[in-house]
């Protein structure tokens, strides 16, 4: 239904260092370099980076939100022990939400950009 999202940064070098580590427990990697923009994906280019020098500071609660779908629990441990790592903050601990559904398992992360992005995976086949 989607085929691409994109978020801005203000460091476009900084960002893509970040999410290169961030995305890695999810199976995406770097998928192409251009101008002022970096994407990447696990078969082709589903998530940009694009650099806004000039985009003003974003409030905490700025209601932006991307939920990446984890291939497992210990990838979203991962995912958000690398965003933490790597200098973004916590939004959410890693954990069953219930609130959101039956074997809904997820961590959300900020990062250096106020962007707040999420990973989750579903425990027991539900989905």
């Amino acid at each position: 239904m989607i085929d691409h999202v994109s978020i801005a940064v203000r460091d476009l070098e900084r960002a893509t260092r970040f999410y290169e580590v961030v995305l890695a427990p999810l199976d995406y990697t770097l998928r192409e370099t251009r101008a002022g923009t970096v994407a990447f994906g696990k078969r082709y280019s589903e998530f940009w980076i694009n650099l806004r020098v000039d985009m003003p500071e974003l409030p905490a609660d700025n209601g932006t939100h991307i939920a990446l779908r984890a291939p497992s629990i210990i990838s979203v441990d991962m995912f958000h022990a690398a965003a933490l790592g790597g200098g973004g903050t916590s939004d959410g601990a890693p954990g069953l939400r219930p609130q959101h559904g039956e074997g809904y398992y997820a961590a959300f992360i900020r990062d250096a950009d106020g962007n707040r992005i999420e990973a989750v995976t579903f425990v027991g086949g539900k989905a």
